[in-house]
């Protein structure tokens, strides 16, 4: 049968085969053009000034002009040498300043009140007027030097004025004077001189100090210094929107930027060290001042630049309204006037604010919240880190306070707002998860706006949030099917009308595409964009309504769970409260994964997984602050071991129910541990009692079989095994008695065929290592008694195998359980002094080998041959000593000569008994 694929699916594949073939069409396109450009012939050069045939052609890079070939190079023009130049006029410049500033400091003296004022005058007067006769001449480098020499000039008789004219003077008051003469000398000659880029950003630098340097020589109060620094500010946005030239928008943009951030920063700290709320009114209003200027700017300026004054506003309203309850109210309090100011900044998504713009203001708001609960982290990690201290003293006893159970050395002050700041975001989140369509048509008109003026771009643009931008509506915004746009709210919902999409726009809706608020982002959403008109790449960038929703909650939870573990520490219950506090909270915690467990809806996971976390981190600082109590630790530890298993009771098949039953069995493990503290065993004395959670996961899993909940609760279980392991390692007798405990326990799991494979394997290196143990404890020194319980399970392994497959080699069967005795033993025999070793040794040996000649096996063959060999070597190795000490020395050469002719004589003969061994060898398994 056909599979129809579902129609977002269908029409996201047809878009991507519509974009491959327009790209390959465009591609083979831009190829034909070049070549008819190739083969026409050159046009005949027409005289200068007569060139009919270029009249209709179009320009040279504008559309229609024949294309390149790709990674075509345009042959570069040839240029002026300009470095030189550039150099010759940087040299006399610099030299011609340092000689009127060596006449100015040096040579003043010497002339007279007259002959100064001529001589400044005509040189300042000649290096201002030679700039215009220059540019009419075409000489813009000179130009500029000479008027870059005129700027120092200016400057030096700004100087000169101040030390003959008006010695008494305060210098900052001058200063203040002459910038601001100096300034609109500046302006008025760049204005006339049009070309020359240096006298408009210079005057833009002597505007910077004006005000500011007024203010400083008038001793102003700082609020006064303040207020200096926003005018200046306020002058240079002015420039930077308005401004003639690149580089007097790029100086005032730069001054403009320093001047507001130190006029935010003498606003800010004269509104927090304000000594009550009428102290902070004045600092107030020259922070809303200059957060109405930055909106002002941010309403023309671009992208960026909107986003970035949005920001700077809504942390400047943040600052001037919540600085005056915070002045009201005891430091400790403050931050909460903060952040409600932080919380009302929202309000700008129902205003007209242009659309970048008020997103900046929206990242304020959360940069306010964010710092706020960045404060109350340092006290819940206090909360839950601080009983890890009770581990080093358990059981010590009931402390009077919560405070007094976690570490005595944590500092407590300023947080007394902390919870209250963690339970109103928590608040918020949570009602914005309950209410989310709600609010999604609320932000809807924010996001669907156009961004006016240079911000919003032209129409069509990406990202200019129209259907011919091929933007995408919110989810949960409203508007009917064939809308076809994503522009206010007053025109959503009328088809064929502004907004509408031209047909074969980007923005244009193919027959059969999704509308409305379902429509997936990787289809187009509400404006019907394709995939390859952003679509797709909107789609990866832009999380779903689905998935912020979920995140919304998940945050709910986890900062309401963080706010009432925190207003526990900071009003110091008592600890029984604290522990049933928390005991309780774990339950709550756990009853909200459960209940969002297997929704399967899309974002869903998030709240749960999050309760599921928090509720794990819960139940540890629980565990942890009971410590201190030894009924506390019961009536803890055995409260989470039952919410965890009824919780895994509860909960459907996934990793949440694993989870679960995994604590519950980690929870029982503890338990257990108690139980032998309670009755006074030492470790390595509790060890076996540890044993009976393993025991039970064992046959819990034998009733689960293939669940997929079975495996985890035996991995937990093996866990607590290991636990017990290393609880009787002080104590040999006790870890043999564990390791053997715990070998049965793995026979009972490899009872069970899925698990076989491991268990029979793990069962048998228990009993083997409680074997060795046991031996070690008692003394035993000599190698067999520590190979054979090995050996014999080998071989008895082996055996079976080899009934089973006949052709299974005899090397796999028994060679392993073989060397394991012959080869310790083989190295023992060599050493041993005494008969009795090696005569055993060599009688195993002997009838290992006749067993493998006889039942034809090749492992038993060579292994026992060769250690009969080798222990027969090493018995008559004296004897052979002895032997040769008593020939004669020519003997042993004689006789290897005699060998060496015998098999010389013979050596086809060996060769073919060599042969017949090797295949005879070779035929055996």
């Amino acid at each position: 049968m056909e599979h129809v694929p579902p129609p977002a699916e269908e029409l996201a594949r047809l878009d991507r085969e519509l974009a491959e073939l327009d790209a390959r069409r465009a591609q083979l396109l831009t190829r034909r053009a070049w070549l008819l450009a190739a083969l026409r012939p050159p046009a005949p050069t027409a005289a200068p000034g007569w060139n009919p045939s270029a009249w209709d052609a179009p320009a040279a890079g504008r559309p229609g002009a024949p294309a390149q070939p790709w990674g075509y190079v345009p042959p570069k023009q040839p240029s002026a040498p300009r470095s030189a130049q550039n150099v010759l006029l940087t040299l006399g410049g610099l030299l011609l300043t340092v000689a009127a500033v060596a006449f100015t400091l040096v040579s003043w003296g010497s002339m007279g009140i007259g002959g100064r004022s001529a001589v400044l005058a005509a040189v300042t007067v000649g290096a201002l007027a030679a700039p215009a006769v220059l540019l009419r001449r075409g000489l813009t480098a000179t130009a500029e030097a000479l008027a870059a020499l005129a700027l120092v000039l200016t400057l030096l008789d700004a100087y000169a004025v101040h030390a003959v004219a008006a010695p008494d003077t305060d210098g900052l008051g001058f200063t203040a004077v002459a910038a601001a003469v100096l300034a609109a000398l500046w302006t008025a000659y760049g204005l006339a001189l049009g070309k020359l880029r240096l006298p408009l950003p210079a005057a833009v630098v002597l505007a910077q100090w004006p005000l500011l340097f007024g203010a400083w020589a008038a001793g102003a109060p700082a609020l006064v210094v303040g207020w200096a620094l926003l005018a200046t500010a306020v002058l240079d946005g002015a420039i930077a929107l308005w401004g003639k030239g690149t580089g007097a928008r790029v100086t005032a943009c730069v001054g403009g930027s320093v001047m507001a951030f130190s006029a935010l920063m003498v606003g800010l700290t004269l509104s927090v060290t304000a000594s009550g709320p009428l102290g902070a009114l004045a600092p107030g209003a020259l922070l809303l001042t200059a957060a109405a200027a930055a909106l002002a700017g941010a309403w023309r300026a671009s992208r960026g630049f909107a986003r970035a004054g949005g920001v700077v506003a809504g942390l400047a309203v943040v600052a001037a309204v919540g600085g005056v309850p915070a002045a009201a109210v005891p430091e400790d309090w403050g931050v909460l006037a903060y952040l409600s100011a932080g919380l009302a900044l929202t309000a700008v998504v129902r205003t007209r604010l242009p659309r970048n713009a008020a997103i900046g203001v929206l990242v304020a708001s959360a940069a306010v919240v964010a710092g706020a609960l960045a404060g109350a982290l340092p006290g819940l990690a206090m909360v839950l880190l601080g009983p890890v201290t009770l581990l080093s003293d358990v059981w010590a006893g009931s402390p009077g306070g919560f405070r007094s159970a976690l570490d005595p050395t944590l500092p407590w002050t300023g947080l007394a707002a902390a919870p209250v700041v963690l339970a109103v975001s928590a608040g918020l989140l949570g009602a914005a998860y309950r209410w989310w369509p709600s609010l999604a048509r609320i932000a809807a008109p924010l996001i669907a706006r156009e961004e006016p003026g240079s911000g919003g771009g032209p129409a069509g643009a990406p990202g200019t949030g129209t259907p011919e931008a091929g933007g995408a509506a919110v989810p949960g915004a409203g508007g009917e099917p064939g809308a076809g746009t994503a522009g206010t709210a007053g025109t959503a919902g009328t088809a064929g009308t502004v907004g509408m999409p031209a047909p074969g726009a980007s923005g244009a809706a193919a027959p059969g595409a999704p509308h409305g608020t379902d429509a997936p982002w990787y289809a187009g959403g509400r404006a019907g964009t394709p995939w390859y008109a952003g679509g797709a790449s909107a789609a990866r960038r832009r999380p779903s309504g689905a998935a912020l929703r979920g995140a919304a909650g998940a945050g709910a939870a986890l900062l309401g769970w963080g706010a009432l573990l925190l207003a526990g520490a900071v009003l110091d219950v008592p600890y029984a409260v604290a522990v049933a506090g928390e005991t309780a909270l774990v339950a709550g915690l756990l009853a909200l994964a459960v209940r969002g467990t297997g929704s399967g809806r899309e974002g869903s996971a998030a709240v749960p997984v999050t309760a599921l976390v928090a509720a794990s981190a819960g139940a540890v600082s629980a565990g942890l602050l009971s410590l201190a109590s030894e009924g506390a630790s019961y009536a803890v530890f055995g409260a989470l071991a039952a919410l965890f298993a009824g919780a895994a009771v509860r909960a459907g098949a996934g990793v949440e129910r694993a989870v679960f039953a995994v604590a519950a069995t980690v929870g029982c493990t503890v338990l257990t541990g108690f139980a032998g503290r309670s009755l006074g065993l030492a470790p390595h004395e509790a060890a076996p009692l540890i044993l009976l959670v393993p025991a039970l996961t064992v046959l819990f899993g034998a009733r689960l079989r293939r669940n997929p909940v079975a495996l985890p609760v035996e991995l937990s279980g093996a866990l607590g095994a290991l636990v017990a392991v290393g609880l009787a390692v002080p104590d040999a007798p006790f870890l043999a008695l564990v390791l053997a405990l715990c070998g049965v326990l793995a026979s009972g799991a490899a009872v069970r065929p899925e698990r076989r494979p491991v268990a029979a394997y793990l069962a048998a290196a228990l009993f083997v290592l409680a074997t060795w143990v046991r031996l070690a404890a008692s003394e035993v020194s000599f190698p067999e008694a520590y190979t054979l319980p090995v050996t014999v399970p080998a071989l008895v392994v082996g055996f079976l195998r080899r009934r089973k497959d006949p052709e299974a080699s005899s090397w796999t069967a028994y060679g392993p359980g073989l060397a394991a005795t012959l080869l310790p033993s083989l190295a023992v025999a060599w050493t041993d002094p005494d008969w009795q070793r090696p005569l055993l040794l060599g009688v195993s040996a002997l009838v290992i080998t006749l067993l493998g000649a006889r039942y034809r096996l090749q492992a038993l063959l060579l292994l026992g041959g060769a250690v009969l060999a080798l222990d027969g070597l090493h018995e008559l190795a004296p004897y052979v000593v002895q032997v040769a000490g008593a020939l004669p020395r020519w003997l042993p050469p004689a006789l290897a000569g005699l060998l060496l002719l015998v098999v010389g004589a013979t050596y086809e003969q060996r060769l073919r008994d060599a042969r017949r061994l090797k295949d005879a060898l070779g035929r055996m398994r």
